[in-house]
């Protein structure tokens, strides 16, 4: 018999959803401890709700649980850079160029580009940046292709909070996010994966220049 995963409780679901928030916009920084006592006076909650939302987190690898330094903000280096984007360089071209061979809408895609171009703060537009990423690779006619970037999305933001933070991009990548749907709309799907390719690449070479990942694809130089 298949088992059922079992819902989380709405309590927890709102916990876990707000510290993320935070996480990946910057609010909770990487090494910052999470007290389980402070966030449930913060949200009006029993410490249950909050601590089982700290488990999730440590298995989405936002938050690491140590016995000894409870739970931190998880730190962000050079190495956990490229495990992220080695995942992302490998697999997010490719869902792409099968989004687009598909006929695949990206309607989604192009509406989560104007909010993140009228956004008004850093929040607003990373969280509308990452609905165009998603946007990009989820209609790839894959859904276990999908869940496997999606495992990683969360990581691949607490990382681009960290790089965003020393050293803004946003108007660079606006320009790179328009020609990668520009390409994709087009229908070109091998030139939309080159692109996409080399965004991911130099970004997180500009942000992690010892991180080592990949500078070329599959179809070439990115």
């Amino acid at each position: 018999m298949t088992s059922v995963p079992t819902p989380i409780p709405s309590r927890t679901q709102f916990v876990l959803e707000a510290i993320k928030r935070r996480i990946l916009t910057g609010q909770l920084t990487p090494g910052q401890a999470l007290v389980e006592t402070e966030l449930a006076a913060q949200f009006g909650v029993s410490k249950t709700p909050v601590r089982e939302a700290l488990k999730t987190l440590a298995g989405t690898g936002l938050v690491v649980m140590n016995q000894y330094k409870g739970v931190t903000v998880r730190m962000v280096d050079a190495d956990m850079a490229r495990e992220v984007y080695d995942v992302r360089l490998l697999l997010e071209p490719e869902a792409l160029k099968r989004a687009v061979r598909r006929g695949a809408s990206l309607d989604v895609a192009r509406d989560a580009l104007t909010r993140a171009d009228a956004a008004t703060d850093t929040a607003e537009r990373s969280l509308a940046n990452r609905e165009f990423h998603r946007a990009l690779y989820l209609p790839c006619g894959n859904p276990l292709l999908g869940r496997m970037l999606d495992e990683v999305r969360d990581q691949a933001a607490l990382v681009s909070a960290v790089a965003w933070a020393a050293s803004p991009s946003w108007e660079r990548e606006a320009g790179e996010h328009r020609e990668i749907l520009r390409l994709a709309i087009e229908g070109d799907g091998d030139g939309a994966a080159r692109a996409l390719h080399a965004h991911i690449a130099s970004f997180v070479r500009r942000a992690f220049p010892d991180a080592g990942v990949e500078a070329q694809g599959e179809d070439g130089p990115a």
